[in-house]
């Protein structure tokens, strides 16, 4: 039987080398992007069966290999992996076809756990639990702040503009991990 083939798509070089390690020791072939547009040549020519897809890759979105992903081969699962979790863009990552989102940082097993959809919690919680509490205003602030930056594809000069902030106190909140709701 062949092994499954997966698409990694990172551009930290030091987590892709460890990943593709961890992922051939489990028996997957894997191929790397550092890129979009490497990922996009590798998309032509392999219909891969899965794809882990770094959300930010040097400060543009991955949200656009879906499509291709998906036209290349119905029956992918895609993991869209980020260090710049919101509600958001993970919404937006599944309305484009994405089958899971998942925050850094992470390890091989929860990432293969979350592309297997294999990902079961030890109880289940309550679906609406996340809406009893209202989130705090820096949250909010959070969300808000990766809609607009969403909505502008990563472009962070422009988000800045729209919302009336400079960039660099922009760059700083991004830096930031996302605080708790």
């Amino acid at each position: 039987m062949d092994k499954e083939h997966i698409l990694l798509v990172e551009d930290d070089e030091v987590f892709s080398r460890v990943m593709t390690r961890a992922l051939t020791h489990r028996d997957y072939d894997v191929s790397h992007a550092a890129n979009k547009d490497d990922a996009l040549m590798l998309i032509k020519s392999t219909p891969f069966d899965y794809a882990i897809l770094d959300l930010n890759l040097g400060g543009h979105t991955s949200l656009g290999l879906i499509a291709p992903l998906k036209q290349s081969n119905p029956n992918s699962r895609i993991l869209i992996l980020t260090g710049y979790a919101s509600i958001t863009t993970a919404v937006e990552a599944i309305k484009l076809g994405a089958d899971n989102y998942l925050a850094k940082p992470a390890d091989a097993d929860e990432i293969l756990a979350a592309l297997l959809g294999t990902d079961q919690p030890d109880t289940v919680a309550d679906p609406d639990s996340a809406y009893l509490e209202p989130m705090s205003v820096r949250r909010l602030e959070w969300e808000h702040i990766q809609k607009i930056l969403n909505e502008n594809d990563g472009n962070i000069s422009e988000t800045a503009r729209q919302l009336k902030m400079h960039r660099r106190t922009l760059q700083r909140k991004l830096q930031k991990r996302p605080v708790a709701r």
